[in-house]
C-alpha cells in the first residue's frame, strides 16, 4: 500500500470511523430531559354506542367533564375547530380539533394553551373514541392522550414532574369517564 493512494487514504477514514463509533458506544448515558408520557383509561357504559356518541360526539361540548363550567368555541366538528373550557375556579383551556371521524365515533384535540398549575403537561394531545363493548350489549369509551410533563427540564419540581402530570391526566380521564358513565345511564 503506497502512502497518498486513495485507497490507504479510505480504510484509514474507514478506521477512523469504526473508532468512534466504538468509543461513542461505550460512553455513559446522560438524562437528556422529559419523555412523553402515555394515559390510557376506559369505561364501559351500560348504552349503545350511537347514545355514547351522541353525548361526546360534539368538539364543542364538554359539559360533562366536571371542572367543566362553560365552553365556548368556533368552527362546530370542522379540523381546526377551536374551544375554550372554562373551568371551576375561572382558569380557562384553549383546545384545537385535528381529527374527526363521525362514522369510527372518534375524534382527537390538542391543547393550545393551559397554565401548568391548571394541568401540569406541555404538548398534550388527547382521543376520545367509542366503540362497541366486548359483549356486544353497550359502548367501551376510551380516552388516551400523550404529553409531556409541565417542567421541561432536568430535575423537575414534584408538582411538575412526569408522576404529576400522569396522577392528573388520569385523574382527569376517571372523573370524566365516571360522569358521562352516570349521566348516559342515568339519561339526565
Amino acid at each position: 500500500m503506497r502512502i497518498g493512494s486513495g485507497t490507504a487514504i479510505a480504510g484509514v477514514a474507514a478506521l477512523a470511523v469504526v473508532g468512534m463509533a466504538l468509543t461513542t458506544a461505550f460512553e455513559p448515558v446522560w438524562a437528556h430531559g422529559p419523555t412523553r408520557q402515555k394515559v390510557r383509561e376506559s369505561i364501559e357504559i351500560n348504552a349503545p354506542p350511537a347514545k355514547v356518541w351522541a353525548v361526546i360526539g360534539n368538539f364543542q361540548d364538554m359539559s360533562w367533564l366536571p371542572p367543566v363550567t362553560k365552553t365556548e368555541g368556533e368552527k362546530g366538528n370542522e379540523i381546526g375547530a377551536t374551544r375554550k373550557l372554562t373551568l371551576t375556579g375561572g382558569a380557562t383551556v384553549d383546545e384545537e380539533l385535528y381529527k374527526f371521524d363521525a362514522a369510527a365515533m372518534t375524534y382527537s384535540y390538542r391543547i393550545t394553551t393551559v397554565d401548568v398549575k391548571v394541568l401540569p403537561v406541555t404538548n398534550y394531545s388527547s382521543t376520545l373514541t367509542v366503540t362497541p363493548s366486548a359483549d356486544g350489549k353497550g359502548a367501551t369509551l376510551e380516552w388516551a392522550g400523550a404529553f409531556y410533563r409541565g417542567f421541561p427540564n432536568n430535575d423537575p419540581p414534584p408538582e411538575l414532574s412526569d408522576e404529576a402530570a400522569k396522577t392528573a391526566v388520569s385523574g382527569l380521564y376517571k372523573a370524566g369517564l365516571e360522569a358521562l358513565k352516570k349521566k348516559i345511564e342515568s339519561g339526565s
